[in-house]
Formats: C-alpha cells, structure tokens, sequence
C-alpha cells in the first residue's frame, strides 16, 4: 500500500489530499483538506499559515510521497507568483522531512485521472469521484485536485524516471509498491479506469498528447469523462 500526499498550491485556497493506492491502482481516500488564507492579510503572514498547514497534513498523515502541481507560466502573473511561492513551501516540507516529490502537469494528471488532457474540472472532479468510490465529488475543486494530483503519481510511480523520482531515492514502501505492481508478469491488473487512464499517459509520452487515439477516446467516454 502506497499513501501520498498530493498538494494544489494556492495563496488563497491550497488543497491537500491523501490516498492510499494498492498496486494494482486501487485508490482509496484517506484525507482531504484545504488550507486558506484570506486575501487582505500581508503576504509573508500567508505564506506561514499556508507553511504551517502542508507541515500539519504531511506529519499527521506520513505520507511516502509527496506530489506538487508543475508551475507553469500564465497571463496573470500575479496568480502564478502566487502558485509558485506555495508550491515551494510544499517542496521544502518534503524535503526537509526526506520525502521524494513529483511534480506533475494540469495536463498530465487531467491525463491520468479522465484519460483526456483537457478535461475540465467537473469531468475531474466526477473521475475522482469515482475513483475513489465517493458518493459525491470532493469540493471545493482545490481539494479534488489535490487528491487527483496524489492519484496521478501513485499510478505512475512504476516508472520513477516519469515522475522526478531516482530508483534509489524510493521509500521502502514505494520500493515494494513497484515491485508489487511489476510481480505482475505484464498481465494488467489495473481496473478499467486505470488502464484507461495509463492508456492516455502512454499516448501523452509518445507525443499524442491532447491528439488522443479513437480508442482511448473511446474508453474515457464509457467512463464518464
């Protein structure tokens, strides 16, 4: 069983979700939260709150990985300075407590979770969901991007190099997480969710990308996405 601890970074609203993912990609909720911070308070103030809160969730919870959306460059400047400055607050509690970190595109983890890289945050919040076996999608969407985020690494943690993670620096638990899923024999044990969603992640690698074949098109429609 792998936990991580997925953050979406953010100066007012930072989700942080944690799962727990079997190795034949099973998910299941463990935690859900979102730390706020109001608008008006000076911003060294809210970066210490935000701190403080990723810290709490990251000791409370004892994740074996950490994933953190990829910052990336934006027509508002002001709200990706603001995503960047909370991402590395995430980073740096990772780090400081040893904790390997991915880092993963909106794309790749709408990707992972709906099999299509431009989902919109209903179809994601929906997949998650499911996903999870929730009766409702998380809200608000800040949290179910924190838990697809966790998700999309634990999926794509059988290949290390994918996500930012060397072979030796693994946890014991993610060490035994790969080789659980690579005991396999190359049959797939995944659920059709997440062969669908490994599907467009392959694609995604080849240089499909968002030109997805009919097939796996297919496969996301008859999940819902």
């Amino acid at each position: 069983m792998l936990r991580v601890l997925g953050v979406d970074p953010g100066l007012t609203r930072c989700g942080v979700g944690v799962v727990e993912v079997t190795p034949n990609r099973r998910a299941r909720l463990v935690h859900v939260t979102v730390v706020r911070t109001p608008a008006d308070m000076a911003l060294e103030q809210r970066l210490v709150l935000i701190a403080a809160g990723i810290a709490e969730q990251i000791e409370e919870h004892r994740p074996d990985a950490v994933a953190v959306e990829r910052v990336f460059a934006q027509a508002n400047v002001r709200t990706v300075m603001g995503t960047a400055q909370a991402s590395g607050l995430a980073l740096h509690a990772a780090a400081v407590r040893g904790i390997p970190v991915g880092l993963h595109t909106p794309s790749e983890v709408k990707a992972a979770v709906t099999g299509y890289g431009n989902a919109d945050k209903k179809q994601v919040q929906a997949m998650i969901a499911r996903i999870l076996g929730l009766a409702e999608a998380p809200k608000p969407a800040d949290a179910a991007d924190a838990l697809a985020l966790a998700v999309c690494h634990a999926w794509r943690l059988g290949a290390p190099d994918q996500v930012g993670v060397q072979s030796g620096s693994l946890t014991p638990a993610q060490r035994a997480w790969r080789d659980a899923q690579a005991g396999t024999g190359g049959r797939s044990t995944s659920s059709p969710l997440a062969q669908a969603a490994a599907a467009a992640a392959a694609a995604g690698r080849s240089g499909a990308g968002q030109r997805a074949s009919s097939g796996t098109s297919a496969a996301a429609r008859r999940l819902g996405a």
